[in-house]
């Protein structure tokens, strides 16, 4: 038998043939950093202190029941759990009803933008076990982007893009669980790098939320750098504060 390390991976442009396997990589991608989110956000100091006084105020109320203090706790617990599935589930099923709903109209039909699937020979069949996309962008979003947040941020902190302003994102970067730890995110990332070389983009941006530990390691290897930092996450506000979860904008100059 194989080991994993013994597998050649190719990268190839999405074919729709595809979609079945790209859209439970890409559920399964977005939703299991829930659990790293809701770990980080539940040890967090003042989480801790917020939940051992919810639960001692249950044992007070409960006359001294061990079991209404566990049960206030939960509780606590349950709802940090559920704001941080809600702003992961929230995005994927935006993304799934926007961009991924028809990815050959939206990336490949498009010449700014493109998508990118890895597959690994598994037992003499081809397997799609990573994915990648690009969108082109001019530079108006972004400045309009960083209005709506304000957050104070000068679009000429930014390098200087090409004379059209435009600029590109990276965004569905996922490796399947089995095939990480083989440079495949770093393989894909790169693939992106050159496509945007060849459409003359000067800088590649990507967005990723403060649990995505893996992914911010990674594109600090590749020379990434964080420009800014947000808790916009499309959710609702409250969620991202109990979750505590921010989006940093990293991008690279090409």
């Amino acid at each position: 038998m194989a080991h994993k390390s013994d597998f050649q991976f190719s990268i190839r442009e999405y074919k729709p043939s595809d979609k079945h396997e790209i859209m439970s990589l890409f559920c399964h991608g977005i939703l299991e950093h829930v659990y790293p989110a809701f770990f980080k956000a539940i040890t967090n100091p003042d989480h801790v202190g917020i939940a051992l006084s919810i639960s001692m105020a249950g044992y007070v109320l409960g006359g001294s029941s061990y079991f209404q203090a566990l049960l206030f706790g939960s509780l606590w617990a349950g709802l940090i759990y559920y704001c941080c599935h809600d702003i992961y589930n929230s995005y994927m099923m935006g993304r799934l009803s926007t961009d991924m709903a028809d990815i050959a109209a939206n990336y490949l039909e498009i010449p700014s933008n493109g998508f990118w699937v890895a597959e690994a020979n598994v037992n003499g069949q081809a397997k799609v076990v990573g994915m990648v996309a690009v969108i082109g962008k001019r530079q108006e979003e972004e400045e309009e982007r960083f209005d709506n947040l304000n957050r104070g941020v000068n679009s000429t902190e930014f390098a200087q893009d090409a004379s059209d302003g435009s600029y590109a994102q990276m965004s569905h970067i996922v490796v399947g669980f089995a095939w990480r730890r083989r440079n495949l995110g770093s393989q894909l990332t790169r693939k992106a790098l050159d496509f945007c070389k060849e459409r003359g983009f000067s800088r590649l941006v990507i967005d990723l939320s403060s649990p995505q530990t893996a992914a911010i390691s990674m594109c600090q290897k590749l020379g990434f750098v964080q420009m800014a930092m947000h808790s916009n996450t499309h959710a609702n506000p409250w969620f991202s504060k109990v979750a505590r979860i921010n989006v940093m904008q990293m991008e690279k100059l090409i």
